[in-house]
């Protein structure tokens, strides 16, 4: 079961699980829009939180985590939980959740949560949102990638929805459709003819409890192509770019069985960067040419995403600044003479005129002052 924090979360989570998850959100009237099982209103103490929502604001979130803390804390316990790391109300509610997942000792496998992340596209979201997800990965995920206590934790990046302007509805729709290729690897190998490998659902399970960031991508498979340059070429482009896999698992899926010999190739891959990966090969009589499913764990730490984050930010900032000295400050062109400006410095000003000139006085000797003079000069015998 899914949970979705916020109003990005919760329409993500109810079109995950067509309407069967759990929404969690401050606004009861944006919650109401939202098709779920079960609805958790996070009182806030802001009477704007509760009729408008926390918008920017993480504290307004994080406020409203305090009255269902215990509840929602259990709730998440091996399920999966959908936010967005830049708004008020899941950046805040899920700051205090992950708080409180890193501060425990130890969690079981079958209690491990696994996180997914919508992060906002600097070039085009309201910088608040930016400010607030760079706060959120290097604090509470940072904590809670470093305690070892969560699951999976993948990074959906909202950038192809503004370069390809999609709406966002139909952003949705592949981000879930991309998603569900990942979360359908163990269906399909129980319903599928199996040829190699294996992939139960038990494998899957542990495989998600891994502590590590989570890329994962779809995509027809050339035996002619190497599978490092399909890899590069075929990266999700919902999901933020994978570093280099710690560990990694596949299903490829082949219209005729003799074609189960392609995983050597990408068995290969794997090999060289000493990775050995969870498989399986299934015979899908559907397809026209084979298809494969990966998903690749790293271990990028948050700092790193951080200074991505503030590299795009900096970068918009600096743009904005430029465009604003073009816009406000006007600076006259003036044209500059050699000879002329040589003149000025090498002739010497004028004299005053004479009606200018300071009048020199003479100094009248105060009344004792030429006595005292003269005796000082008999006293050198400079006068006799």
């Amino acid at each position: 079961m899914s949970i979705g924090i916020g109003g990005a979360g919760s329409k993500l989570a109810s079109l995950l699980d067509n309407g069967r998850c759990t929404i969690v959100n401050v606004s009861e009237s944006e919650m109401s829009k939202v098709e779920a099982a079960k609805q958790m209103l996070a009182v806030s103490h802001s009477t704007r939180g509760q009729f408008k929502g926390a918008g920017k604001n993480p504290e307004i979130g994080k406020q409203a985590f305090i009255p269902i803390c215990e509840e929602l804390s259990s709730l998440i316990q091996g399920n999966m939980v959908i936010t967005s790391a830049g708004g008020g109300s899941g950046n805040g509610i899920t700051t205090l959740l992950l708080k409180k997942i890193a501060e425990k000792e130890t969690v079981s496998l079958e209690d491990k949560t696994m996180f997914v992340f919508i992060l906002p596209y600097v070039e085009r979201e309201a910088a608040e949102y930016v400010e607030n997800t760079i706060s959120f990965l290097n604090d509470p995920v940072s904590e809670a990638i470093d305690s070892g206590n969560t699951g999976n934790m993948i990074l959906f990046s909202n950038r192809m929805k503004f370069e390809a302007r999609l709406t966002e509805a139909e952003y949705n729709s592949m981000m879930i459709t991309s998603f569900r290729e990942f979360l359908n690897i163990p269906f399909k190998g129980d319903q599928m003819e199996l040829l190699d490998g294996h992939i139960d659902h038990q494998d899957f399970n542990i495989y998600k409890t891994k502590p590590y960031f989570n890329h994962f991508t779809q995509f027809t498979f050339d035996p002619g192509i190497t599978f490092s340059e399909q890899l590069r070429d075929n990266w999700n482009p919902l999901l933020l770019a994978p570093e280099r896999a710690i560990e990694a698992l596949f299903l490829l899926e082949v219209p005729n069985p003799t074609q189960s010999t392609y995983i050597y190739g990408i068995l290969d891959y794997f090999a060289e960067d000493d990775v050995t990966p969870i498989y399986g090969v299934v015979h899908n009589p559907e397809l026209s040419a084979p298809r494969i499913t990966v998903s690749l764990l790293y271990s990028r730490k948050p700092a790193e995403l951080v200074d991505d984050f503030k590299k795009m930010a900096d970068k918009l900032t600096r743009r904005k600044l430029k465009k604003s000295i073009e816009q406000f400050v006007k600076l006259e062109a003036k044209p500059l003479d050699i000879n002329q400006e040589v003149k000025l410095i090498t002739t010497p000003p004028p004299p005053p005129p004479e009606s200018e000139k300071p009048v020199k006085r003479e100094k009248m000797p105060l009344e004792g002052e030429g006595d005292a003079v003269l005796d000082i000069l008999k006293r050198l015998k400079r006068l006799k």
